[in-house]
């Protein structure tokens, strides 16, 4: 028992001690700007009429399938409500209400189609979820400014130690699941992705050379292994972040990734120190004319709402369902990168290049006829090259298509035929990583009688990699 009540009182005093809030106000400025700068790209590349307008079809999420697009030219609002919300956010006017109106409208479009999953949006829904529960607008903000008595200049360390952890999450089992035969042995699909790009002039010849494509994967893994430690101590800090710049600017200019190397350089200054934030900090209001008063008194602590115990449950539950949910594939078994069962929500960053060709039947089980169906007509083609190889939404589409034909009346010359429970067939050919096409589908199998859930789907041919 004595042992217990020191191991709590050790987390306790780690969790709740006073810091500086000046990281935590740099952050909420810096990420707000992102957020805000992603929104309008998104909008202003037309974006949101081409994924959420336009689609006939969207494969929603297991669990979330009642989660709809809104008609027509209304599903520019949550973008517009993104847009006025991350602003309030750099501004710190409103903050928390601000904060709680970007994360929902954003999980809400992310969770409308996942053809559209990138481990980045991932990534923003958790930060700005976070964002919620942190009081980052308790300096240099407008809410301060309407209301000063709010304004602290220190604040728990578990509210910055959240964001670091996230972050350590993100790099952490990026760099474990870079741990494998075809990243470290194959350089794949690195090999495959950078030769794309070998007219490019100047650099052309040496992206195309196979001793680059295991540069960058070797380097790669070692990077995501070990940043977060280096940027944890001081000495390494400096030549860390040096690495994180290069890194993640290599990427953008190689890979369409957006916005997120720009998010990953920028929000890891949360690592360096309080004196390098307090000198940004004190720079910022020294241009926008803000002046701390001397001997300003210190506002005593509130009593905070919750307990510092069920605090400190609600934090540790986070952070074991961070580290579980990417662990999660270790309960189905076959190859990880084929069947797909626990990849989405671990991290897995650009590890795999699959292409796929899918045909799929309609079968009228009276008659037995059969009729090949152009995918086109009912999906936009990146749903089409996403859903070729993954799963669950192979099984999604099947169940749409037999919902499109069942009661349709269809013509073979002057006959007709009305179909009723129709049978959807598939025959799926995948290559995983540069290998050539393997069946992954057999057409023996009617789709619409298996099921969509979280369990292994046998349905899948086995991985043979000969």
């Amino acid at each position: 028992m004595t042992a217990t009540k020191s191991l709590k009182s050790i987390i306790s005093r780690a969790l709740f001690k006073r810091v500086s809030i000046a990281p935590l106000i740099i952050f909420r400025i810096i990420f707000g700007a992102l957020l805000l700068y992603g929104s309008v790209r998104f909008v202003s590349k037309g974006w949101v009429k081409s994924l959420y307008i336009d689609p006939e079809f969207y494969f929603g999420y297991l669990g979330f399938e009642w989660v709809h697009t809104l008609p027509g030219n209304w599903m520019y609002l949550p973008f517009i409500l993104m847009i006025i919300s991350s602003l309030l956010i750099v501004f710190g006017l409103g903050y928390r209400v601000a904060a709680f109106t970007f994360f929902l409208s954003f999980t809400y479009v992310e969770l409308l189609d996942k053809s559209n999953y990138l481990n980045h949006y991932y990534f923003v829904s958790l930060m700005s979820f976070l964002l919620i529960f942190l009081p980052a607008n308790r300096d240099f903000s407008l809410d301060v400014l309407l209301k000063p008595s709010i304004k602290q200049k220190t604040t728990a360390a578990w509210t910055i130690g959240i964001l670091k952890f996230q972050l350590a999450v993100v790099y952490i089992f990026a760099g474990l699941a870079k741990i494998n035969y075809d990243w470290l042995v194959r350089a794949e699909p690195l090999k495959t992705w950078l030769h794309a790009h070998h007219t490019r002039p100047l650099v052309g010849d040496i992206l195309r050379n196979e001793v680059t494509a295991y540069v960058f994967s070797w380097f790669g893994c070692i990077y995501d292994l070990f940043i977060v430690f280096f940027l944890m101590m001081r000495k390494t800090r400096m030549l860390a972040y040096l690495a994180v710049i290069i890194f993640h600017i290599t990427t953008w200019l190689l890979f369409p990734i957006g916005v997120f190397p720009w998010v990953m350089i920028f929000s890891t200054l949360i690592f360096f120190s309080e004196g390098f934030h307090q000198k940004i900090l004190f720079r910022l209001k020294k241009m926008f004319g803000s002046k701390e008063k001397k001997n300003s008194r210190v506002i005593k602590h509130k009593k905070q709402l919750l307990p510092k115990g069920l605090k400190t449950g609600l934090i540790t539950t986070y952070v074991l369902i961070q580290l579980l949910v990417p662990m999660r594939y270790i309960l189905y078994p076959g190859h990880l990168y084929w069947n797909e069962e626990g990849f989405r929500f671990s991290w897995r960053v650009m590890l795999m290049h699959k292409e796929g060709h899918a045909v799929f039947y309609m079968k009228d089980r009276k008659t037995g006829r059969t009729s090949e169906i152009n995918n086109a007509n009912y999906l936009t083609r990146t749903q089409e090259d996403q859903m070729a190889t993954q799963p669950d939404m192979i099984l999604q589409y099947a169940s749409y298509l037999a919902e499109q034909f069942d009661g349709k009346t269809l013509h073979y010359g002057e006959q007709k035929f009305k179909i009723e429970n129709p049978a959807i067939h598939a025959e799926i050919y995948v290559s995983l990583n540069g290998r050539p096409s393997k069946l992954f589908v057999d057409k023996r199998h009617d789709l619409t009688q298996k099921k969509y859930n979280l369990y292994h789907r046998n349905w899948i041919e086995p991985y043979h990699d000969k």
